[in-house]
């Protein structure tokens, strides 16, 4: 998990740009589909001064970015669509919360995708952003990756109604897939937690409880990608009758809103997660104070049995003068066998109590 970090003396200029993020050797490609309902046309490693002669603004231009590290790639796409600077800083900067802004008729968007990373507890995160305008939609992602080779499929077969739709449409495809990776990430973090709730039924081990709290952190760091996730896609469902996003077909809302409403059931699956993890950490303490509990009952019995025993030896430690049993023949074993008895009744009668 990667948290915020303050870079002291950093200045923070409209002009200044710098990529934050982890996948700095990737080298930055550019890949564009231009389609309408009858023609599709497809570019590989798109130079990005060709970008204008390639997009025609009566169809639908989708323009994949993978890799952010060249910067200068990066701004010459912006200079293109015209988007403001800010907006290109938050592309880079990939420390920052999920957002929806729209500012000169260009919607951005971008958002957190998460995975789980293999045979490993970590989460892997890839922050993947989003503009929209005039029909042309740019992605950005900080590598390459196959959450969208199934849309790339569904245009090129023409399969469902990807190529009828507009940008929009999309757009909401592409946020649809990117979502499918946090339920990937919740479902393989429940199978570790019940993993977990089952060794804790077994075993009083401290890695236990190291394991509990690193997915209770996992399960804490979904729940903050997805709530602003959560709050962008209602600003898009509650704008609805006023129209503010001009990039947004009234027709398209709706999907949107099945977006939201999936990001709810994100959250009650993980709020439900949460819930049996405290539980998994309750019966692990409960099991460690029954461990406890069973230790300091032997303990006490034990002590019990040796009470009256170190009564009578104790007695017959004083050493006074006038003590008749002191010189008896047979003193020492009629004491030994007396204690010896003492223990048997009690040992038998603890026994009956079931007191051990």
């Amino acid at each position: 998990m990667r948290k915020i970090k303050y870079k002291k003396g950093r200045k923070v200029q409209p002009s200044f740009f710098d990529y934050t993020g982890v996948h700095k050797q990737i080298k930055t490609e550019l890949q564009l589909f231009v389609y309408d309902t009858h023609d599709l046309t497809e570019c590989e490693e798109l130079n990005v001064h060709e970008i204008g002669a390639n997009v025609d603004l009566n169809k639908v231009n989708w323009l994949n970015v993978h890799g952010l590290n060249n910067i200068e790639v990066i701004k010459s796409v912006g200079d293109y669509l015209k988007v403001d600077n800010f907006m290109l800083g938050d592309i880079l900067n990939t420390a920052k919360r999920t957002k929806l802004d729209e500012y000169h008729d260009v919607l951005f968007f971008n958002i957190k995708s998460l995975l789980p990373v293999e045979n490993s507890d970590n989460i892997n995160v890839e922050q993947i952003s989003f503009l929209l305008k005039n029909g042309i939609l740019v992605s950005f992602q900080e590598k390459r990756s196959d959450f969208f080779t199934h849309i790339r499929e569904r245009i090129r077969t023409h399969s469902g109604i990807v190529r009828e739709k507009k940008a929009d449409y999309l757009l909401y495809l592409l946020l649809d897939a990117v979502m499918e990776n946090f339920y990937i990430t919740i479902e393989n973090e429940e199978d570790r937690v019940e993993e977990l709730i089952n060794i804790s039924k077994t075993s009083t081990s401290p890695e236990i409880l190291v394991q509990i709290e690193k997915h209770r952190d996992n399960f804490n760091f979904l729940k903050r990608s997805i709530i602003p996730l959560r709050d962008s896609l209602y600003s898009i469902k509650s704008m609805k009758d006023d129209n503010v996003f001009n990039s947004i077909e009234l027709e398209n809302y709706s999907f949107f809103d099945r977006l939201h409403q999936k990001c709810l059931e994100l959250l009650e699956q993980i709020e439900y997660d949460s819930a049996s993890l405290d539980s998994a950490s309750n019966f692990y303490f409960s099991t460690q104070n029954h461990k406890l509990n069973e230790v300091m009952k032997t303990l006490t019995v034990v002590s019990v049995f040796f009470m009256p025993l170190t009564f009578i030896v104790g007695v017959y430690g004083m050493n006074f003068d006038n003590m008749p049993e002191l010189h008896w023949k047979y003193g020492y074993f009629i004491i030994l066998g007396f204690m010896l008895l003492l223990l048997l009744g009690m040992i038998y009668y603890f026994k009956k109590k079931k007191w051990y």
